[in-house]
């Protein structure tokens, strides 16, 4: 038995009888009212060059060089927000900065990434292979199935299971795929909470974040990655 369970006018939860908490599958189009899709004039560069992020479309092309952010055009503090991402090489990092500090963003110079924010990490599989290449063991402070931790003079307190240092919300299952395969995001960020959904399946989060406004950027970090369908629906 197939049972659809809407939530407001966005979310079809689809829970097949005798499932685990953990196979609850939920997927989140961005379609409905209030939601909005964002563009080139949306956008608005931090500290890239001319080609760094290229828009066609709903498609955004970052090459990831060199090592920067672009931001929203507008700042937000309530949100959904949803986008699908992929690495093009193996190793590939990336990720969405939410509630970005206007003044971490003043004077960025190229190569630098701002000290401010809530980070939603985008990380492929192979840069885990590589660390443990490297250093003969898996990697203990990072994974790659959707990482969340606050940044620079950020703060927020993270949902478990916890990095060792106790700073990063580490993902609760492993959802996301890898370098040439497209993952959904769906991200909520309300009342200095944040919570992410990977491919369907809420992973990570955090609460008691501040700032809990500002911007939200898109992150360069050395490695090609196309952005697409990124939607943004603001809460009260």
């Amino acid at each position: 038995m197939i049972k659809k369970i809407f939530v407001a006018t966005l979310v079809t939860l689809v829970t097949l009888t005798g499932q685990t908490e953990e196979n609850k599958h939920a997927i989140i189009d961005g379609t409905g009212p209030g939601w909005v899709t964002l563009g080139e004039k949306d956008f608005a560069d931090v500290n890239g060059v001319e080609d760094t992020w290229v828009f066609e479309g709903a498609l955004i092309k970052g090459t990831g060089v060199p090592i920067g952010v672009m931001r929203t055009a507008k700042q937000y503090t309530n949100l959904e927000m949803v986008l699908e991402w992929k690495h093009l090489k193996a190793a590939g990092n990336s990720g969405v900065f939410v509630w970005v500090d206007p003044a971490a963003l003043e004077g960025l110079p190229n190569g630098s990434l701002p000290r401010s924010g809530i980070e939603v990490q985008a990380l492929d599989h192979g840069y885990a292979t590589n660390f443990k290449k490297k250093n003969g063991k898996d990697p203990e402070w990072f994974t790659t199935n959707g990482d969340i931790f606050a940044v620079g003079k950020s703060t927020m307190k993270p949902f478990p299971p916890l990095s060792p240092n106790g700073n990063r919300s580490f993902p609760r299952a492993n959802h996301s795929n890898g370098h040439g395969e497209w993952n959904h995001y769906y991200v909520r960020a309300i009342n200095g909470q944040v919570r992410l959904w990977v491919n369907g399946y809420e992973v990570s989060g955090g609460s008691d974040s501040n700032p809990a406004h500002g911007y939200l950027c898109l992150e360069a970090e050395g490695s090609p990655i196309h952005f697409r369908n990124i939607r943004i629906r603001e809460l009260p």
